[in-house]
């Protein structure tokens, strides 16, 4: 299988950084997007090549459209137009009510969590013109897109908007073979969820609500975005996968 270039956003930690790796198992080229800590962008790099995979890591703010076009650039530049986008770059819900919430942090998330899935997945399209696929667009989006608590009307918005991006997307870029999903994962161990890694009283009172009984690890989001860039889901576009041991099936339940 010949080599695809992969750029994954968000690649210095967590889920982006799982993905990264399991796309350099593949032997892809990586480019590790990361917005600030160079160093564990690296360590994800270093990874990527351990795995079997090229890489470099390239600093991108994903809400900045120069920034964003730079880092495109850049990778062009080293490897040509890529094949596969992993939007990871996220932050997480503040908790904070609307009633409580300034505009700046409510602008901030959906800065991030939505429109930086608009500019990367406009810069990679633009990148690649009329050219037809082979390609693929995944967002790290979550089950909160559709399943809201109370403190997480930013994250939600976003996710939700995030949603809608997804499957327009995909309609309009169908006929050049472009696919675009969305991943949706529930309670899984990343720098996200910080307590619950260091906390193991408190990851299990979490994990009692979850019907596997456990919160789910990176890799297996990461397997999931390599099986869904690959030519095996060539028919799969504008899905929502969820992957979160039946979190948010419970919905309902004590109502």
């Amino acid at each position: 299988m010949t080599a695809r270039t992969v750029i994954v956003t968000g690649a210095e930690s967590g889920i982006g950084a799982a993905c990264a790796a399991a796309f350099g198992a593949g032997g892809d080229r990586v480019a590790v997007l990361y917005h600030s800590d160079a160093a564990a962008a690296e360590a994800t790099a270093v990874a990527v090549r351990a795995a079997g995979g090229e890489a470099m890591a390239v600093q991108a703010a994903v809400d900045d459209e120069a920034s964003v076009d730079a880092a495109f650039a850049a990778v062009e530049r080293a490897w040509g137009v890529p094949q596969v986008l992993v939007n990871s770059a996220g932050l997480n819900m503040t908790g904070v009510r609307v009633r409580d919430m300034a505009l700046d942090q409510w602008r901030r998330l959906i800065d991030t969590d939505l429109t930086g899935a608009f500019l990367t997945s406009r810069r990679f399209l633009t990148g690649r013109g009329e050219a037809a696929g082979p390609a693929t667009i995944l967002h790290i989006s979550s089950i909160h897109a559709y399943a809201v608590r109370a403190g997480g009307a930013d994250y939600c918005a976003a996710k939700g908007g995030l949603t809608n991006l997804v499957e327009t997307l995909a309609i309009e870029e169908a006929p050049r073979g472009i696919r675009v999903n969305a991943i949706e994962p529930g309670m899984i161990l990343t720098p996200m969820n910080d307590r619950a890694m260091k906390d193991v009283s408190y990851r299990r009172s979490l994990e009692r609500n979850i019907p596997m009984g456990r919160a789910g690890d990176p890799a297996e989001v990461a397997d999931l975005a390599v099986f869904l860039a690959s030519d095996r889901a060539r028919y799969i576009t504008g899905a929502r996968i969820v992957i979160d041991g039946g979190l948010s099936l419970l919905q309902a339940v004590g109502a």
